[in-house]
């Protein structure tokens, strides 16, 4: 249960994200015995690639934060947080964290069902993410982007951290998270209704 959780929340994080949760594993594996990644997962902790994905990170923060950018960064990234999802998800399965032990009996019967797992949990909340994003980008005219994408950047901080230090707060934050899109989602409707 705990591994579940564990790996959902990277995966999670990952649709926010996608470098956070890989960083976080990368530079926790690294300088850290918070985090062991399984041996077919170390390239994450190489100095190519932290530095890599650091720049990437840097690359999307930036992007993100600005109207009309966003929504291409979007697009592009359509491919890249299911990905790193996947990629979460089996590593983390993997790994031996401060509150997972092992998870070997998913790796065992097969890797690619981890990947599977994660690509389409990251998938999911990057499609909710995209959609909560453009309806607030339309009904702002933009001017919402830059305060959703450090909403975004936040929940994928969190998600990663409760992932790895604390899994049964992932359930705690899914729920908060549910919450807050349809909160957001229905004062956007709201706004959107003319008055008469």
């Amino acid at each position: 249960m705990i591994t579940a959780l564990t790996t959902s929340g990277l995966a999670t994080a990952a649709g926010f994200n996608a470098y956070i949760p890989l960083l976080a594993l990368g530079l926790l594996d690294r300088f850290t015995p918070w985090v062991s990644l399984p041996e077919g997962w170390t390239w994450l902790s190489d100095t190519w690639m932290l530095i890599i994905l650091g720049v990437l990170f840097v690359v999307e923060l930036v992007a993100d934060k600005i109207p009309g950018i966003d929504a291409i960064n979007d697009i592009f990234q359509t491919l890249i947080r299911p990905a790193a999802g996947g990629i979460t998800f089996a590593s983390g399965y993997g790994a031996d964290t401060v509150t997972v032990n092992s998870g070997e009996e998913l790796a065992s019967s097969g890797t690619w069902i981890a990947v599977i797992i994660g690509i389409v949990i990251a998938l999911l909340i990057h499609l909710g993410k995209s959609f909560t994003r453009a309806a607030a980008n339309t009904a702002t005219v933009g001017v919402a982007a830059p305060v959703i994408s450090t909403a975004e950047d936040g929940a994928s901080v969190l998600f990663s951290a409760a992932a790895v230090f604390l899994p049964v707060l992932v359930i705690v934050l899914l729920l908060i998270l549910v919450i807050g899109v349809a909160g957001l989602l229905g004062r956007l409707r709201n706004r959107e209704k003319p008055r008469y």
